[in-house]
């Protein structure tokens, strides 16, 4: 039988993915149930289960190198960003308030009744493939014009979203060009400006408490396939971050005020793997609901994806074939997160 008001229990597969998924309340309605033990299909393999044991100490030395240059680590955060605080409060506000809404209302937005597959809401990642479902609600907005976005994106978050990439605008060409002058790349051109700076995504992220955090996740073990992610957390933290593809993990515990960035996929084969993208990951909470709105900064979809000319005119050998960022996206898309594997589908094969 489907969870009721006073339930605690709920025995079939397709209960879950039907309340979750098809019926659209989402991991928060589940929590919401007053649940005493995590249902099954939430359990992650051994082998994805988060251990305090893997979180490494953070030295004052691994605290500067977290924050270090993108060549160095991928991931860093950054205070006097120039986004205004009220701008960003704004952002998180309007973040609870969709997630607030009853299910009917964001069901609206589900892939099955969106006016657009530009504006996605849904649970987990991929619950089609996953072998156990992540425990996270989320918005999607996929930029595209003024006028779809005042058509169809959420009324009870459109202005927030809209206001926070304006504002950020400045801020991701001045952060764009300090990452490409360290690749010797003079300027960015008519040609280049799609390959980095060619699309936006907002995605709003919900994960609300858990009766067994130690069994699952909110967001498994990946890389974006970003350019570059701009990332806007609340004050709960959660996020992790692998250190030198080994087995210790990092938290990039929250700083008031801050944006963390995190190099993509996209700019590690621009950079010819100069820049890494970061294998990070999100740990469920028993306690409390956090929230976190990472902005995307994606290439265009007909962008074709290669390393600069630049980075190569030294001799060195390309490590990726040029693919088209479309094809990249679509590959990511229809698989479990799976770690930095989607790297691989660019990759040369005799490297």
């Amino acid at each position: 039988m489907a969870p009721t008001n006073g339930s605690t229990v709920v025995t079939e597969s397709w209960d879950i993915v039907d309340f979750v998924i098809h019926k659209g309340h989402g991991v928060k309605g589940l929590s919401e149930k007053g649940l005493k033990s995590l249902p099954k299909q939430f359990h992650q393999p051994l082998e994805e289960r988060f251990s305090e044991k893997r979180i490494l100490d953070q030295s004052p030395e691994v605290a500067k190198f977290i924050c270090d240059a993108a060549e160095n680590w991928g991931f860093f955060q950054i205070v006097n960003h120039g986004v205004a605080l009220e701008v960003l409060e704004r952002v998180k506000e309007a973040t609870h308030r969709f997630f607030a809404l009853p299910a009917e209302e964001k069901r609206k937005y589900s892939k099955e009744n969106s006016p657009t597959k530009n504006v996605r809401y849904g649970s987990s990642f991929a619950p089609h493939v996953e072998r156990a479902l992540e425990w996270k609600d989320f918005l999607s907005l996929f930029y595209v014009s003024e006028e779809e976005t005042s058509a169809f994106w959420p009324l009870v978050c459109k202005d927030e979203m809209l206001e926070y990439m304006r504002s950020s605008e400045v801020f991701i060409k001045r952060l764009m060009h300090v990452l490409v002058k360290g690749l010797n790349v003079k300027r960015i051109d008519e040609i280049r400006e799609p390959m980095l700076l060619g699309s936006r995504r907002v995605n709003l992220n919900y994960y609300p408490m858990c009766p067994n955090p130690e069994l699952t996740v909110g967001v498994g073990r990946h890389s974006d396939i970003s350019t570059f992610t701009i990332l806007l957390q609340d004050d709960i933290g959660g996020l992790h971050v692998r250190k030198d593809n080994g087995t210790g993990w990092i938290h990039a515990a929250p700083i008031s005020g801050s944006l963390i960035i995190n190099i993509g996929d996209a700019l590690q084969i621009m950079s010819n793997g100069r820049n890494k993208s970061i294998e990070h990951c999100v740990i469920a909470n028993g306690s409390q609901n956090r929230i976190s709105v990472p902005l995307f900064v994606n290439p265009k979809p007909e962008a074709i994806l290669c390393p600069f000319p630049e980075v190569l005119a030294n001799g060195e050998k390309p490590l990726y074939k040029p693919v088209l960022y479309a094809d990249y996206s679509r590959h990511f898309y229809t698989k479990a997160h799976d770690g930095k594997k989607t790297i691989d589908f660019a990759k040369i094969s005799d490297i």
